[in-house]
């Protein structure tokens, strides 16, 4: 497989641990032991692929969210509201840098060229 198959592929895998994730942390009839199962069964999934070295600084952040996520799953409080505010806080800030590029504003629109027609 080529590098860079090998790449989309583990960025893929990397962003649908964390879509998986979001979803059961923002259920309203939140389970800890649900959450703790599913994100245990994700994380081998995961595992299945090759590791690749990430350069983006949205990529190391959501590998930093995966690595609290598991932390947070083997050490955490017996109310794990502390947690899921945590992960859901981050996880905010993640979606925010990913959408950072997409939404840009022109700082001088009216200063743009104009030929007269």
């Amino acid at each position: 497989m080529h590098e860079k198959q090998q790449r989309i592929r583990y960025i893929r895998v990397l962003e649908k641990f964390f879509n998986r994730t979001l979803s059961l942390l923002k259920l309203e009839n939140f389970d800890k032991e649900l959450f703790i199962q599913r994100t245990k069964k994700n994380y081998e999934d995961m595992n299945r692929v090759s590791a690749v070295e990430l350069h983006s600084n949205y990529l190391t952040q959501l590998k930093d969210f995966i690595n609290k996520t598991m932390y947070y799953t083997q050490e955490h409080s017996s109310s794990f509201e502390d947690e899921r505010a945590t992960l859901l806080k981050d996880a905010n800030l993640l979606q925010k840098e990913k959408n950072n590029k997409n939404y840009k504003k022109d700082k001088h629109k009216k200063h743009k060229y104009n030929d007269g027609y």
